[in-house]
């Protein structure tokens, strides 16, 4: 019964401490996926398919990220970036196998949200660089999906 006790009370303690921390440490890549998800919902009543598979991670303030995507003229895409942190300030933007800007003019930043619209001149690789521009947490959540038509 001793060693119960022993085991118990440690296991209890961390409970407490557990329970009693703010709810953004519980955050995952998975709210932020809902997030990147809820920026595409008008776009999907406009036609735009979105896809099942997502990138995400986590970045400090002012890091970037560059994920790679095969993209096909006669397409046009959505990149839609998403964080569950409420203040943090967020980027995509797209570019070509060159370097060069690849997105349209109707791309978009909103706090915590951030859009990117591309219609390839020509079918190939094309990098999404996903940014978390600043955060008042130390890491933030970020997840990108994309949609096409």
């Amino acid at each position: 019964m001793k060693n119960l006790v022993k085991i118990f009370l440690p296991v209890s303690s961390l409970l407490l401490v557990v329970t009693g921390l703010p709810p953004a440490i519980f955050a995952s890549v998975d709210d932020a996926q809902s997030f990147a998800l809820q920026a595409a919902e008008p776009y999907v009543k406009q036609g735009f398919q979105v896809r099942e598979d997502y990138w995400g991670g986590d970045l400090g303030s002012g890091e970037k990220k560059a994920v790679r995507q095969q993209l096909f003229k006669g397409n046009e895409y959505w990149f839609w970036l998403g964080t569950e942190v409420d203040r943090a300030k967020v980027s995509v933007h797209v570019y070509d196998s060159d370097g060069k800007l690849a997105e349209e003019p109707d791309s978009w930043e909103k706090g915590h949200f951030a859009a990117a619209h591309v219609i390839p001149k020509a079918t190939g690789s094309y990098f999404i660089i996903v940014s978390v521009e600043q955060s008042p947490e130390e890491r933030t959540h970020w997840a990108l999906v994309y949609g096409f038509r």
